[in-house]
C-alpha cells in the first residue's frame, strides 16, 4: 500500500477518516481475498458472529442485565395511567363491562404493536427515527413526529409529578393541611372559608391552595411560585436520572418500578380491611352491559391501551435497542404487557375498595345530616310524627332505617317534598361520582385512615415513582433517536432538553396551567398519536412486508412467532386502528373540545369550550406535532431529500471498517465490491431505501454468507449501529 494512502495514515494516526469506496480501491495494491481479514464471507459462522458481538459491545450501551431492561420497560408502560385513569375509565364506562373492550383491544392491537416495536429496536438498534428510516425512508417522519409527541407528553407530565412533590412534602403535618376547611376571622368572628364550605376541604386544598386556579384558561393569573419550585425539582430529578442514558437511568428503574408494587400491596391489604371496602369493589366489577355498545368506550379503551403500553412514543424502541439482537423480544412483549394489565386490576381493586370505604363514611354523613333536618321538621310541625316508622331510633339511626324513612315521606309528601330538601343518601350514589383525580378523591380517603400522613407520605412517594419511571421512557424517546442521528454530545444534548422543557413547562404552572394540562393531555397528544401508531403498523406490515419481517424475526429470536401476529399486523389491528382514529375525529367534529373550569364564586366546577385562540394552539400543536411525516415524504418522494439508498462510503474508526452512507451510485457498488456487472449480483431492495431492511439480501452480500449481516470482504452491518 502507498506510504501516502489515507488508510496507511490512518494507522498512525488517532483522527477519524472516511472515503469513498472508489478512492480506496483505486489506492489499494492487490490483495489476496482468501487470506484477508476483510473477507468475512469466507470466515467461519462462530467467528462472524464474534465479531458481531465485539462491534455491538464496543459501539453502543447495553443493559447490564435482562432484569434492568425488563423493568425499564415496566417503568416506562405502568405510569399514573395505570394507576388513576384505568379505575376512573372502569367506573366512567360501566365497571366490569370496560374490561371487555379493553382487553379485547389489548389483544388485536396492543399486545401486536407492543411485540412489534420491541423487535424493529431490537433488530434495527437505532432510536425512533433511525428505525423508519431504515424500515421506510419515505415515512422517515414518523420518528420526527413520536420525538415531538413525546416532547408535548414529557411537558405536561412532569407538572403533574410537580403536584405529587408538592403532596409530599404537605404529607409531614398531622393532620393533613386537607383534611379541615380553614378558618377565616371577619373582625371578631371566625367563620369558615366559604369556597371550601360550599365544596369540600380536598377540593378547596387542590384547587385553591396547589393549584390557586383561575376561572378560565383565558385568565393567566401569573406563576405560581410554589408549582414553579416543584416543577424544577421535577425537571432536576428526571435530569439526573437520565443525563447517562441507560447506565443512569437503568439504575433507578430498580427502585422506581419494584417501589410501587410494596405500596401498592401495602394499600390492597389496608384497604380491604377498611369497613365498606366490597361495596366498592363490587360496585366497580358490576357490569353495566349497554356500554359494551358504545363506540365512545371502545374509543377510550384504545386510548388506554395506547398510553398504557407506550405505543407510538418511541421510548419502547430506545429501550430495546440496546438489547442484544438474540433477545426474545416475544417474551418480553408478553410478559411487560401481562404485567401492565395486572398493574391496572391491582390498582382498580385498590382504588375502589378505599374508595367504597369513603362512600360509605360520606353516606354515613348524609343520613346524620338529613335526619336532623328530619328532626327539625317534626319539632316545628312541618312534618306528622306519624310519618316516622315506630322502630326508627333517631339516637341510632341505620342508613336502612333512614331509607324507609325517607321512602315513606317522599310518597305522603309527594306535593311538598322537594321543598324539603331531603337527600335520599344512597350509597350508590357516593360510589357513582366517581374517582376524580388523584388529589382530590383518593386524599380525602386518607384522611379517614389511622396514620393518614404515613398513607400520604406512601401514596405519592409511589406516584412520583411511577411518573419517574414514565418520564425516563419519554426522555429516551426524544434523546435516543436525535443522538442516534445527529451524534450529539448525550449528556450537553440531555441537560439541554431538561433545561428546555423547564422552561417552556412554566406554561402549565401558571395559575390557568391545569387547563393547558387538559388540552395536551386530553387533545394535542392522542390523535398524533394515534396516526402514528396506524403508520408504524402500515410501515411495516404493507411497505417492508409481513412475510418478509416475519421470516426476519424467525431469523433473529430463533422461532417462528404464531401466525397471529401476522394476521394482526396485516390486517386487524391497522384496520381497528383506522375505525377508532375516524371516530376520534368525528367525535371532536360533533363535541367541540373544552374543560372542566372551577369557578371560585360557585365553588363549583363548569364544563366550558376552549375560545378561539386556545382552539388555534390546540390546532396548531396537532399539526406540528404529524408535520414531519408529510414533509418528509414529500421531499423523499420528489428526491429533494436524499434517502441515501445510492451512496456508500466506508468509515475507518479504531482500525474497524463501518457501514456508512456517501457518494457511489449502486451500479457502481456492485462493480467495485462483487467484480461483478449488476446483472449478476443479488436483486436489491427499491431504490431510496436508507438500509436494506432487517435480513434482506444486498447487492453488497455473497452467496457464501447466506445469514450473515456482513459480507462482500468488509464489516458491513446491514444494522446501522450507534457510537454513543
Amino acid at each position: 500500500m502507498p506510504k501516502n494512502s489515507k488508510v496507511t495514515q490512518r494507522e498512525h494516526s488517532s483522527e477519524h477518516v472516511t472515503e469513498s469506496v472508489a478512492d480506496l480501491l483505486a489506492l489499494e495494491e492487490p490483495v489476496d481475498y482468501k487470506q484477508s481479514v476483510l473477507n468475512v464471507a469466507s470466515e467461519a459462522g462462530s467467528k462472524q458472529k464474534a465479531v458481531e458481538e465485539e462491534l455491538d459491545a464496543e459501539d453502543r450501551p447495553a443493559w447490564n442485565s435482562k432484569l434492568q431492561y425488563i423493568l425499564a420497560q415496566i417503568g416506562f408502560s405502568v405510569g399514573l395511567g395505570n394507576i388513576w385513569r384505568f379505575p376512573y375509565l372502569c367506573q366512567k364506562n360501566g365497571g366490569g363491562a370496560y374490561l371487555v373492550p379493553y382487553l379485547v383491544l389489548l389483544i388485536i392491537i396492543g399486545i401486536p404493536l407492543f411485540f412489534l416495536e420491541l423487535a424493529v429496536g431490537q433488530r434495527i438498534r437505532r432510536g425512533s427515527i433511525g428505525v423508519w428510516h431504515y424500515v421506510c425512508p419515505r415515512l422517515g417522519g414518523i420518528g420526527f413526529s413520536s420525538c415531538i409527541v413525546c416532547l408535548f407528553v414529557g411537558l405536561y407530565y412532569n407538572v403533574i409529578i410537580g403536584w405529587s412533590i408538592f403532596y409530599f412534602f404537605k404529607s409531614f403535618q398531622y393532620p393533613l393541611p386537607w383534611s379541615e376547611c380553614p378558618i377565616v376571622r371577619n373582625g371578631t368572628v371566625a367563620v369558615v372559608e366559604a369556597e371550601c364550605e360550599k365544596s369540600s376541604a380536598t377540593t378547596y386544598f387542590w384547587y385553591r391552595e396547589a393549584l390557586d386556579i383561575s376561572n378560565s384558561i383565558s385568565e393567566s393569573g401569573g406563576l405560581n411560585w410554589k408549582m414553579t419550585l416543584c416543577l424544577l425539582v421535577a425537571w432536576s430529578i428526571v435530569g439526573m436520572a437520565v443525563v447517562k442514558g441507560i447506565q443512569s437511568s437503568g439504575k433507578v428503574m430498580y427502585f422506581s418500578s419494584l417501589f410501587p408494587y410494596v405500596v401498592l400491596a401495602c394499600f390492597l391489604v389496608r384497604g380491604l380491611l377498611l369497613r365498606g371496602a366490597v361495596d366498592g369493589i363490587v360496585h366497580m366489577f358490576t357490569p353495566k352491559l349497554d356500554k359494551m355498545l358504545d363506540p365512545q368506550v371502545w374509543r377510550e379503551a384504545a386510548t388506554q391501551v395506547f398510553f398504557a403500553l407506550g405505543l407510538g412514543f418511541g421510548g419502547v424502541i430506545a429501550f430495546s435497542s440496546y438489547n442484544k439482537q438474540d433477545n426474545n423480544c416475544h417474551f418480553d412483549a408478553a410478559l411487560v404487557s401481562f404485567i401492565n394489565f395486572f398493574t391496572s386490576v391491582l390498582a382498580t381493586l385498590v382504588v375502589f375498595a378505599v374508595l367504597g370505604f369513603k362512600a360509605n363514611i360520606m353516606n354515613e354523613k348524609c343520613v346524620v345530616e338529613n335526619a336532623e333536618k328530619i328532626l327539625g321538621y317534626l319539632n316545628t310541625n312541618v312534618l306528622s310524627r306519624d310519618l316516622i316508622p315506630p322502630h326508627v331510633n333517631f339516637s341510632h339511626l341505620t342508613t336502612k332505617d333512614y331509607t324507609e324513612m325517607y321512602n315513606v315521606i317522599m310518597t305522603v309528601k309527594e306535593d311538598q317534598f322537594s321543598a324539603l330538601g331531603l337527600n335520599p343518601c344512597l350509597l350508590e350514589d357516593e360510589l357513582d361520582k366517581g374517582t376524580g383525580l388523584a388529589f382530590i378523591a383518593f386524599t380525602e380517603a386518607m384522611t379517614h385512615f389511622p396514620a393518614s400522613p404515613f398513607w400520604s407520605v406512601m401514596f405519592f412517594l409511589m406516584l412520583i415513582n411511577l411518573g419517574l419511571g414514565s418520564m425516563i421512557g419519554t426522555m429516551a424517546g426524544i434523546t435516543t433517536p436525535i443522538i442516534d442521528t445527529f451524534k450529539v454530545p448525550k449528556e450537553m444534548f440531555t441537560v439541554g432538553c431538561c433545561v428546555f422543557a423547564f422552561f417552556v413547562g412554566l406554561l402549565f404552572v401558571q395559575r390557568s396551567g391545569n387547563y393547558f394540562v387538559t388540552m395536551f393531555d386530553d387533545y394535542s397528544a392522542t390523535l398524533p398519536l394515534t396516526v402514528i401508531v396506524i403508520l408504524e403498523n402500515i410501515a411495516v406490515a404493507w411497505i417492508y412486508g409481513t412475510k418478509k419481517f416475519m421470516q426476519e424475526l424467525t431469523e433473529m429470536l430463533g422461532f417462528r412467532p404464531y401466525r397471529f401476529y401476522f394476521y394482526m399486523w396485516k390486517f386487524v389491528s391497522p384496520l381497528c386502528m383506522a375505525v377508532l382514529t375516524t371516530a376520534s375525529i368525528i367525535q371532536l367534529g360533533v363535541t367541540p373540545p373544552g374543560y372542566s373550569a372551577w369557578i371560585k364564586e360557585e365553588a363549583a366546577e363548569r364544563y366550558l369550550y376552549f375560545p378561539n385562540w386556545a382552539m388555534a394552539l390546540l390546532i396548531t400543536l396537532i399539526i406540528v406535532a404529524t408535520l414531519p411525516i408529510p414533509v418528509v415524504f414529500v421531499l423523499r418522494h420528489f428526491h429533494l431529500l436524499s434517502d441515501g439508498s445510492n451512496t456508500l462510503s466506508v468509515s475507518y474508526k479504531k482500525g474497524r471498517m463501518m457501514k456508512d452512507i456517501s457518494n457511489l451510485e449502486e451500479n457502481d457498488e456492485t462493480r467495485f465490491i462483487l467484480s461483478k456487472v449488476p446483472s449478476e449480483a443479488p436483486s436489491p431492495m427499491p431504490t431510496h431505501r436508507s438500509y436494506l431492511g432487517p435480513g434482506s439480501t444486498s447487492p453488497l452480500e455473497t452467496s457464501g454468507n447466506p445469514n450473515g449481516r456482513y459480507g462482500s470482504g468488509y464489516l458491513l452491518a446491514s444494522t446501522p449501529e450507534s457510537e454513543l
